[in-house]
């Protein structure tokens, strides 16, 4: 097994996929598609909540919206926006502490009103077995404010619908200081009649995110339902129906920063289904045992509601607090969370420390780098000798061209007589790999490096970087194509896999040597669109690697250039 075939079908592969989720999507093709349902232990006796809805010719603007319906407005020290009385859904939020654009003024704001082009929001209520006339509201029922008329964490909400047939339906809005909506809604029958409720609620969201989507990161519907972590892809599900029955569990929709939630209460079976029509996404559960509601009696439920920021200490407190199962995979850790984890918390550990999170960054960089560091001295140890070895190889297969057998014969002679393993710098890289996909994934997914700055021009470490080697860096006044935006440090991290590989022995394949001259000029390419964290990660990573690399070859007097 030669360490470099394996090396570079790692490498390669990982470029290829990295570069075909970055570069490229999969063509949209129209076609009418069959609604099929992933179904787990599902059981079809509950009611559905799927309603037809009027259907708008043309979308308002989500000012005129806002402005032209009755409201309660919501704030507290992370959230601002306004519920709506008509539906009483929530569908107004905006992040205070979070600004769209790097330098702007303007927040993010994150759910819009219903028949707005970017609608989304979360509606509550309770659906019937369909046996009984019932007046239920809907998205369009206009609900009464009783009391307080604004929502904060010391002043709670309630709202009142009267169905004009003895039944009171009402909704107490509670919300924390961060981003949990705690809805508890109760129907008081004043009729001698019995009847029978489910309680339910639902994410609507119309559209998916802009912008090609990177394998690294989920973005769409999720949920855990018992321990089972389920993602969905809006894809996937315009396809493909999803349904499923459990006891505990949550589900929402999540973007890269931001995420929707629905809680049920505890310890009631609940039908959980992802859902898309006519452009719209839609995550739903309902309580599949009825609530019996006998005349002069009332019934009630609870529901949590999220509409967050995915800051890893507030979602790992609502987690722990609320006891919500494995609610911390809301954010994206990936297969190796024990690692991305753990080094989340080191590398936030010193960016309290530093106060900067690039030099975060180089200094987990070079932490990694530490603890592997005997590993890689192996590594690279068994790389030198190899490249002591390389002109009497070169000589063997000259020698032996016409006879494979003869030749992998010699070779065999010459590994044994010299005492060189050519697999043995093999397993210290692929034990490394996991770690360093970690601190990779870790890096892409938090949302704390967002509009974090490092020196000089990089402003924001989650984005690229904004200069080009095309522009003189700036220096010609001219914006070149995205294309063509190879920023300065995307050029660094090339120069020194450039110095890397001429530390490394060369392949006695012509055709793999030229692959490898020009492997830093397609790496610097694939990789100048990624936020500059990463980069940044990359590039110091490369030059602790190359000074380790060169102090043991020069131990083992290897020329080095």
């Amino acid at each position: 097994m030669d360490f470099r075939n394996v090396l570079l079908a790692i490498v390669l592969s990982s470029a290829v996929l990295v570069g075909w989720a970055t570069f490229f999507e999969p063509p949209i093709v129209e076609q009418q598609i069959t609604e099929k349902t992933n179904t787990k232990n599902e059981d079809l006796s509950s009611p559905s909540i799927d309603k037809e809805e009027n259907k708008i010719e043309n979308e308002i603007a989500r000012n005129d919206l806002i402005n032209n319906t009755k409201r309660v407005n919501i704030e507290n020290e992370n959230i601002k926006g306004s519920i709506s009385l008509e539906g009483a859904i929530i569908d107004d939020i905006l992040f205070k502490n979070y600004k769209k654009e790097l330098g702007g003024q303007e927040n993010v704001t994150f759910l819009h009103p219903k028949n707005s082009s970017q609608e989304y929001f979360i509606e509550t209520g309770w659906a019937s077995s369909g046996k009984e006339n019932i007046k239920l509201p809907l998205l369009d029922t206009i609900w009464q404010i009783k009391g307080n008329s604004t929502l904060t964490p010391n002043n709670p909400v309630t709202l009142e619908w009267d169905n004009g047939d003895n039944l009171i339906f009402t909704k107490k809005i509670e919300l924390d200081d961060k981003f949990l909506f705690r809805i508890t809604q109760s129907i008081k029958n004043n009729s001698n009649k019995s009847y029978q409720f489910y309680p339910y609620a639902q994410i609507t969201k119309k559209g998916k995110p802009d912008g090609i989507q990177i394998y690294i990161l989920h973005e769409g519907f999720l949920g855990v339902f018992g321990e089972e972590l389920k993602e969905e892809d809006y894809d996937d599900i315009e396809k493909e129906k999803f349904t499923i029955n459990s006891s505990k569990g949550w589900l929402g929709i999540t973007d890269k920063y931001w995420l929707t939630a629905i809680v049920p209460e505890k310890n009631k079976e609940f039908k959980a289904e992802f859902v898309s029509k006519n452009q719209k996404y839609k995550a739903n559960y309902i309580i599949k045992e009825s609530s019996i509601l006998n005349p002069n009696s009332s019934v009630t439920n609870k529901i949590d509601a999220f509409v967050a920021a995915k800051e890893v200490a507030v979602i790992d407190n609502y987690a722990e607090e609320l006891n919500i199962e494995k609610f911390d995979l809301a954010i994206d850790w990936g297969w190796f969370y024990f690692f991305t984890k753990p080094l989340f918390f080191i590398i936030d550990y010193f960016f309290k420390l530093t106060g900067n999170f690039g030099w975060a960054i180089v200094i987990i960089t070079a932490l990694v780098r530490l603890i592997f560091f005997p590993l890689a001295n192996y590594s690279f140890k068994s790389m030198a000798k190899m490249k002591i070895l390389q002109p009497e190889m070169l000589r063997l297969k000259e020698l032996h061209k016409g006879d494979k057998t003869k030749l992998q014969q010699e070779m065999m002679a010459l590994y044994k007589r010299e005492k060189v393993n050519p697999i043995s710098g093999c397993l210290p890289v692929l034990i490394q790999i996991p770690f360093f996909f970690a601190i990779y994934k870790m890096l892409y997914v938090t949302l704390e490096m967002r509009h974090q700055p490092f020196f000089g021009w990089i402003k924001d470490l989650s984005e690229r970087d904004p200069t080009s080697v095309f522009n003189l860096f700036g220096l010609i006044p001219w914006d070149p194509p995205t294309f063509l935006m190879i920023g300065a440090w995307p050029i660094l991290m090339g120069l020194s896999m450039w110095v890397q590989q001429k530390l490394n022995p060369t392949p006695p394949d012509p055709i793999q040597a030229k692959i490898f001259m020009f492997f830093p000029i397609f790496l610097t390419i694939i990789l100048a669109p990624f936020p500059a964290g990463l980069v940044v990660y990359w590039t110091v990573n490369n030059i602790l690697t190359i000074a380790q690399q060169w102090v043991i070859m020069r131990g083992t007097k290897v020329k080095t250039v």
